[in-house]
């Protein structure tokens, strides 16, 4: 089968692209699925890289977000039949093989072996592309927003780095649940694209102190009231976003996080903390009820999908470059 592969880890340009790559064979609980799109994540640039303390086998086919259609059955798999479209549920870490795309070949191939009791079955009226554009980057936004966050109607919500994967999921999912949208993006483009999205107000930046701005538009937080600032922050990037997001938040205001992609060991100050009742709230991935809730929700149309590009598997990694290169609005797709 054609697959893109590593075989050592390194930058830009290490996958490599074959057409003989040997077909796989399900196990006797597996499945072959085949691959309609996968979407690429960050976790996929950490495996291509190497990441300390994680020994991943060679060689490897990366990909964690796969769907697709079923097209064999091991011999003890019920259950599921031949045809069925299925979107991949890649958070089940107890099956054999250790997680599919960094432990276990992914779906950056034509073929896919994915024991059963990680399929999700998908509705004809959900796209292959949609779905696959679900766990990683919805999954973990509709967590942290909803299942942890809760979001309710009015709420002032700014989110940070809102034209990724995450991002984009989250200002959807914040205007769904009725919420002001303050979104912050690096370039004019995409904060014209997130205001199309949903969003109420867009801030750069690049070329402006977003806490500032916040003062500017709601008032500066109060210790003795709760005027000012927002209710939600949105920080997934750590570094030195994470006291001006604090210094934002009004009384009894909350920070919502899943993850640190600027920095996981920011400067702190906790005065801000105690002083105006603040809950910092961490969101780890997903639950199998996260994903089949975000099918439902792009079934009834209340949210969409954010598809920036679909490339072909030879050009994988271009799609990486894309990613890496911070030029993208939304979801990196590769379909074989």
């Amino acid at each position: 089968m054609r697959a893109a592969v590593i075989t050592e880890h390194g930058g830009p340009g290490v996958v490599q692209y074959v057409n003989n790559f040997p077909d796989p064979e399900p196990a006797v609980d597996e499945v072959i699925v085949e691959v309609a799109a996968t979407a690429l994540n960050y976790h996929d640039v950490f495996t291509r890289n190497g990441m300390p303390g994680i020994k991943v086998p060679m060689p490897m086919i990366m990909g964690i977000d796969i769907a697709g259609t079923v097209r064999a059955l091991g011999a003890d798999v019920q259950g599921v039949n031949v045809g069925d479209r299925v979107l991949i549920d890649p958070m089940i870490r107890t099956v054999r093989g250790g997680l599919i795309g960094e432990m276990r070949h992914g779906g950056l191939a034509e073929l896919c072996a994915v024991p059963a009791m990680q399929l999700i079955k998908l509705p004809d009226d959900v796209s292959f592309e949609a779905a696959a554009a679900l766990p990683v980057a919805y999954g973990t936004a509709h967590r942290m927003m909803v299942t942890i966050g809760q979001i309710k109607p009015k709420e002032r919500v700014l989110i940070l780095g809102a034209s990724g994967g995450v991002g984009t999921c989250c200002v959807q999912l914040a205007r769904m649940r009725g919420a002001e949208v303050i979104a912050c993006a690096s370039s004019e483009d995409k904060l014209e694209r997130l205001k199309a999205l949903g969003a109420d107000h867009v801030i750069n930046y690049t070329t402006t102190d977003f806490t500032k701005t916040i003062y500017e538009m709601f008032g500066k937080p109060t210790r003795r009231t709760y005027d000012g600032g927002v209710d939600v922050v949105v920080n997934y990037t750590g570094g030195d976003t994470w006291v001006k997001s604090l210094r934002s938040l009004k009384r009894g205001g909350r920070m919502l996080t899943c993850g640190a992609t600027a920095g996981y060991d920011p400067a702190e100050d906790i005065r801000f903390i105690w002083t105006f009742e603040l809950a910092i709230q961490g969101s780890n991935g997903w639950t199998r009820g996260d994903l089949t809730d975000l099918i439902d929700l792009i079934r009834t149309g209340k949210i969409d999908p954010t598809i920036d590009s679909v490339l072909a598997l030879d050009r994988v990694n271009d799609a990486f470059t894309l990613i890496e290169d911070r030029k993208i609005f939304g979801k990196v797709l590769v379909k074989p």
